[in-house]
């Protein structure tokens, strides 16, 4: 897949957050006639495209009837071993990035680290809400039988 796409309410509010989860710019640009960038990270690339005057977000993870875009899935294994760890340390990262601007929010945990099965592995899971309120799941791959 060469990226994936999110609109956005607030492109720099947007930024700063994926920027706090270890994603870079790479480009930016218009689309039409608004802003738009890419970012790098997590093996990974986004496009944000912000949307003047933006409807509310959708409940995508707490609706069960919603559908649709539910979430993106970043893969933390060559990234950490322990997830509880990571989660503490990016929510103290988000909470000084508050601090120092109260226009970003403190991060929101949908669900906190879980271990799940499927299939024949055992995943440690966990789901945070992005600046518009879009779920990302992170997962890493416990072990396998």
């Amino acid at each position: 897949m060469h990226h994936a796409s999110i609109r956005t309410a607030n492109i720099h509010r947007s930024i700063t957050f994926y920027e706090l989860l270890g994603f870079q710019v790479t480009e930016r640009f218009t689309t039409g006639y608004t802003l738009a960038c890419w970012l790098e990270g997590l093996d990974s690339r986004l496009e944000l495209i912000q949307i003047p005057e933006p409807a509310p977000t959708a409940d995508a993870f707490g609706d069960e009837h919603y559908t649709g875009y539910y979430h993106l899935s970043f893969d933390l294994a060559n990234y950490t071993d322990n997830l509880p760890q990571w989660l503490e340390n990016l929510t103290e990262k988000f909470s000084q990035a508050h601090q120092e601007n109260p226009d970003l929010s403190p991060l929101k945990v949908l669900l906190p680290p879980t271990q799940q099965q499927i299939g024949n592995a055992i995943y440690e899971v966990t789901f945070l809400a992005d600046s518009d309120g879009l779920p990302l799941e992170f997962i890493r791959l416990l072990k396998s039988f």
